[in-house]
């Protein structure tokens, strides 16, 4: 265990937890979450689950984006007490596209400790499924919600030639794929990851419209990489 507790000020530990299968858990990521103070979690009845599927009893700090400038203020200064603390988020590596950064801002200009426990994360894990370079790659994260800045969202990444990630909600897929069809082309030719590394796991590869075909209607969790390098497309 890489804690110290002759410190008098405490550390907050990144944590990466499961994207799907419970059994991608860490050995390092199960002693940490085990022996901190406490676990900071995006919602408390997923951070609940997820302690209680690896066994663990610990206190829960729910922080997201309705409460995340009143309640980093009162980790941090638990942490300053000498506290040692977890963040975790629904699933995955913590604070990439998840709450958490006005929380390590804080941290930082307080001068307190912060270290990541390494583990599953969506992008990566999606990102080894390429059979196409990914020496360079554009992460786009999220498209605005609103559906009349969508598109423009997408022509902005027109002229790249490297493959660009996105994201979104899993009511939205349909949605998203039928936007990259409109802006790169029917044959635009994309790596599509559904639900990985649970039991529904889907990999689907080639031109966005065959894909569309397969999955029109689904909600499912992905994510989405469009292959631009050099235009590639099929047919």
């Amino acid at each position: 265990m890489c804690m110290n507790t002759n410190k008098k000020i405490g550390q907050l530990y990144i944590v990466a937890t499961p994207i799907g299968n419970p059994k991608d858990i860490t050995l390092r990521a199960l002693e940490i979450l085990e022996e901190v103070d406490a676990v900071i979690c995006e919602e408390y009845r997923q951070g609940s689950r997820l302690l209680h599927r690896l066994g663990i009893d610990n206190e829960l700090i729910p922080l997201n984006e309705h409460n995340e400038e009143e309640e980093a203020q009162n980790i941090m200064l638990r942490l300053a007490q000498g506290e040692h603390m977890a963040i975790v988020s629904d699933a995955g590596t913590p604070v990439f596209a998840d709450p958490g950064q006005h929380l390590l801002d804080l941290l930082y200009q307080m001068g307190i400790p912060v270290s990541p426990v390494p583990g599953p994360a969506s992008l990566t894990t999606a990102l080894s499924l390429c059979n196409f370079s990914i020496d360079r790659f554009v992460f786009a994260g999220f498209p605005p919600r609103q559906t009349q800045h969508r598109i423009g969202f997408l022509e902005k990444y027109r002229t790249i030639n490297v493959p660009l990630v996105l994201m979104d909600t899993p009511y939205r897929l349909t949605k998203l794929l039928s936007e990259v069809e409109t802006v790169f082309g029917g044959n635009a030719d994309i790596l599509l990851a559904c639900d990985l590394t649970q039991k529904g796991e889907r990999i689907y590869r080639g031109p966005v419209k065959e894909i569309l075909l397969k999955v029109s209607g689904q909600k499912r969790e992905f994510i989405l990489i469009v292959n631009l390098n050099k235009r590639k497309r099929y047919g």
